[in-house]
């Protein structure tokens, strides 16, 4: 590569950055006013060629990771460094840097999104595969970046010394789970043609499957 063409290469890089700044909050802005909406066009977005691919929104990965990045962005601001980062006992020696935590809470908010859309290919009855899971793990970053980014300020909100703010940390964070409960239920009665409330029991596993698998992944890096 030379030179020009690694200058060709920054200001394409340079350019995609900057433009995060304007795309988030307009992805963040659709995706809760309408989520279905949402998902289904991250899923339509990949029959597109790639370059053609979410030009009007940020691509539904990336919207997670600058989600989670945020949410650590304001926990490093009015709470300092994490406990896990400070920790050097177990696998949380593993996680010493902010860099390494963003990585960390990627993999457990990236949980539920896989284990939503592995639900939905299984309940399908079609093989499951990269290309069938690939879809429905899109969308369901969609649904996950909000939601990650909502669980991340109230649990910020509950370490301030404020029983007010705590109090208020903790409905943040419970309307953050009925709120992705209920998408999720409208998702899996669309995506599946079911009635409310057999997608209502679809949503309430995959919900208490996540939880339980992120919070033991979690727990490991407590020890």
């Amino acid at each position: 590569m030379n030179f020009m063409q690694w200058l060709n290469s920054l200001d394409e890089l340079l350019f995609e950055i900057l433009s995060w700044v304007i795309f988030f909050p307009i992805t963040l802005w659709r995706i809760i006013r309408h989520p279905l909406s949402m998902m289904a066009y991250a899923e339509a977005q990949l029959a597109l060629p790639e370059d053609d691919q979410y030009g009007d929104a940020l691509s539904p990965p990336i919207f997670l990771v600058l989600s989670l990045l945020l949410a650590q962005a304001l926990e490093l601001t009015l709470v300092g460094t994490n406990a896990i980062v400070r920790s050097r006992h177990g696998l949380a020696s593993l996680v010493d840097d902010n860099t390494s935590l963003l990585l960390l809470r990627l993999i457990l908010f990236g949980i539920f999104p896989l284990l939503m859309a592995t639900r939905l290919v299984r309940k399908r009855g079609v093989g499951l595969d990269r290309k069938a899971l690939k879809p429905p793990f899109y969308a369901q970053c969609y649904l996950a970046a909000p939601f990650a980014l909502t669980l991340g300020i109230g649990g910020t909100m509950m370490t301030q010394p404020w029983d007010r703010v705590r109090i208020a940390g903790l409905a943040v964070m419970v309307v953050a789970l009925l709120a992705y409960g209920i998408v999720q239920t409208r998702w899996f009665a669309v995506q599946l043609d079911v009635p409310p409330g057999r997608a209502f029991i679809h949503a309430s596993f995959g919900m208490v499957e996540s939880i339980v698998i992120a919070m033991g992944v979690a727990w490991l890096f407590t020890l």
